[in-house]
């Protein structure tokens, strides 16, 4: 998870402009808080919906694996976990082929549809596919706003760990440092990154090595949780991951009509 911090600049932040950096930021706050209070409504462990809606607002399945492991050791974490993954990568492959059909309908310009797309897809990689398949120029515009959405992991990973701390102490046990050894290298490599110091071929290959850690760890996950468990999950944390997703959509389209 550190090595996603070569994939950001603190200057590709920058370029950005204020107003889609403070609907990126509305957006990811008010998604993983709402995602909090339903998944306590609904029945779930709130830390569920932490994860789910981190996942959602942030880098999905990056943004999971990273949020669990700050999150504290519980049975069922790693199918919640394994469940988040594989819920976000299917909802962010299905939003790369409808989320330009929706920007298309709504008359977006270049600028908003670039924005829309890499404030709203949960993947890096689906992000790109979606920008790029509609304009060069809306490609560049979704990838950097993506990139600003990673770079917001590192706030949210400090939230998950003060809610776990919290959690340890009241339940008597040891608490977790206030940042993981994880998350303070993804600091440090996005402010060596953004130096320009750092040859692109050292980038590229760190980047290229971060994907292969994540389906490394996917397949870590995947190897201890049957599928049958899985299985069992019903049909509630579905719709609960999809209506993350459709709020998330429908909130950052809200934020650009009112920024417009």
């Amino acid at each position: 998870m550190a090595l996603l911090g070569l994939r950001i600049t603190v200057g590709q932040v920058a370029a950005l402009g204020w107003h889609p950096v403070l609907l990126v930021i509305v957006s990811m706050v008010l998604t993983i808080g709402v995602s909090m209070i339903v998944a306590r409504l609904l029945g779930f462990n709130t830390l569920f919906g932490l994860l789910s809606g981190g996942a959602t607002a942030i880098c999905g399945a990056s943004a999971a694996l990273a949020l669990a492991a700050a999150l504290p050791a519980h049975p069922l974490k790693e199918r919640a976990t394994l469940f988040t993954v594989v819920g976000v990568s299917v909802l962010s492959t299905t939003a790369m082929i409808v989320y330009p059909m929706i920007a298309r309908a709504l008359g977006l310009s270049e600028h908003g549809s670039g924005i829309f797309l890499g404030a709203t897809i949960h993947d890096v990689a689906q992000v790109v596919g979606a920008g790029y398949g509609m304009s060069k120029d809306v490609g560049d515009i979704a990838t950097v706003v993506k990139l600003m959405r990673v770079a917001m992991l590192l706030p949210v990973i400090l939230f998950a760990v003060m809610c776990t701390r919290a959690l340890g102490k009241g339940a008597g046990g040891p608490r977790p440092p206030l940042l993981p050894w994880f998350a303070v290298a993804f600091a440090a490599l996005v402010a060596i990154n953004s130096t320009g110091w750092l040859p692109e071929l050292v980038a590229t290959a760190g980047s290229d090595f971060s994907r292969w850690c994540l389906v490394a760890a996917i397949a870590g996950i995947g190897m201890k949780t049957q599928l049958r468990e899985l299985a069992t999950v019903g049909l509630k944390p579905v719709l609960f991951m999809v209506g993350e997703t459709v709020f998330l959509a429908a909130l950052a389209l809200a934020l650009l009509r009112w920024a417009s």
